[in-house]
């Protein structure tokens, strides 16, 4: 169940001055500085109507408001569920995410979530804003993710989110034969009509999003691409490879219907026909640690339905059966 919030103050003379993030721990008590700051990133607490930045700096005498759907409060049980964790400490967790575990529960998904799992792994979390989940993967996409295991590792990754200091490689399989890699530098807001997708928009609110893509290797009929996101909307990878053209292969919300390449061998036939979900997998993550200020950098290798979905696509390309 969700309810909706709205709230709004006026910034007073007292905090000009400070950064918005701030200044909207003053003026809102009940919420933390990190769920504060996610906020802002989304576009959910205004300046004076507009979006704004969470390092912005407030003059005093703007209007903040705040205007969210939010979960009501609801304790999730903590489950013994298998989580693939490529390191930890006593800062954050950094996990391997297979395709088909929902990340958050939400309606009709208040069970067998990452979160739950995460619960039980390190009941601890239970204190911080989403058990300590600082970005999402989609449900059907695979690979790495980070997780705050304390308030403090929390804000800072939130901040290093919003600073685009994060990197985030994926791999993907898309439909046709990309020429060349660029840049999408295309907006995401909702679908005027299907609320469940994003789509590219010229909206008053439609967001900011930065995909850069290169081709990796090129098929018959499609690409193997790397993927690096400056901003981490909504879908964003898929809606705009969608939009050059280039669907990911099995995404059932933005590729249509199922593309069959002419002369192809029955095995990469079959293949096609069996994949159910988006080929879409995050390989590689790198953060400078909360604590320590060091670099770090972790990698994932491609799960085995991708592996063999490039390796039929080889063969189909060579003439060779598999």
């Amino acid at each position: 169940m969700t309810e909706l919030i709205e709230l709004q103050e006026e910034v007073g003379e007292d905090l000009a001055g400070m950064r918005l993030d701030q200044a909207a721990v003053k003026l809102f008590p009940g919420y933390s500085r990190a769920r504060l700051q996610g906020w802002i990133g989304d576009g959910q607490l205004l300046l004076d109507g507009k979006p704004a930045k969470a390092k912005d700096k407030v003059q005093g005498g703007e209007l903040l408001r705040l205007r969210l759907q939010e979960e009501a409060q609801v304790s999730f049980a903590p489950e013994d569920l298998p989580l693939d964790i490529v390191f930890e400490d006593k800062s954050l967790l950094v996990l391997n995410k297979p395709a088909g575990l929902v990340v958050h529960p939400g309606a009709g998904n208040y069970e067998g979530t990452l979160l739950n799992g995460l619960l039980a792994h390190c009941p601890a979390l239970e204190k911080l804003p989403r058990a300590g989940i600082v970005h999402r993967l989609d449900k059907d996409t695979s690979g790495l993710m980070v997780v705050a295991k304390t308030l403090q590792a929390h804000q800072d990754l939130v901040e290093q989110l919003q600073a685009r200091t994060v990197s985030r490689q994926y791999e993907a399989v898309v439909m046709g034969v990309v020429t060349a890699g660029g840049v999408v530098d295309a907006p995401l807001g909702r679908h005027p009509t299907q609320r469940q997708k994003r789509a590219v928009s010229s909206a008053a609110d439609a967001r900011e999003a930065l995909t850069h893509y290169r081709v990796l290797t090129r098929f018959r009929a499609h690409s193997h691409v790397r993927l690096q996101l400056e901003t981490g909307r909504t879908h964003q990878i898929r809606v705009h490879m969608a939009h050059l053209g280039f669907p990911l292969v099995g995404d059932p919300l933005y590729g249509g219907r199922l593309r069959l390449p002419k002369g192809a061998l029955p095995a990469l036939l079959a293949v096609l026909q069996g994949f159910r979900r988006q080929a879409l997998h995050a390989r590689s993550l790198g953060l400078v640690h909360p604590q320590s200020g060091e670099e770090m950098s972790w990698s994932s290798d491609l799960p085995a339905d991708l592996q063999m979905l490039l390796a039929a696509l080889a063969a189909d390309a060579s003439g060779r059966d598999v």
